[in-house]
């Protein structure tokens, strides 16, 4: 049984953790990308994990000082010129 196969029929993180861990490359690219999608597909969306991780960066972000800004338009100068110069850069042809 291949290492790929393996994976589509356990599809368990702790497994591919497993696999991986032996530091052997998959070779076959489409074989990984299908992986990838099917994985995908039958993962749930777990609401309540999401609402959760999203706290936890709110909270780290807040304890970094990053929230809230002390003054919210501080680099805004900096912004706009980016913003000017990536808007008016010619497309390629």
């Amino acid at each position: 049984m291949t290492k790929l196969s393996e994976l589509r029929k356990v599809m368990n993180a702790e497994k591919l953790h497993q696999i991986c861990e032996t530091g052997e490359m998959i070779t076959n690219r489409s074989e990984v990308e299908e992986f990838e999608k099917e994985l995908l597909r039958k993962e749930k969306v777990d609401f309540t994990k999401n609402i959760s991780i999203v706290n936890a960066m709110y909270n780290e972000a807040v304890a970094l000082g990053v929230i809230p800004m002390k003054n919210p338009l501080d680099g805004l100068e900096v912004d706009i010129k980016i913003a000017r110069v990536v808007n008016n850069v010619p497309e390629a042809p």
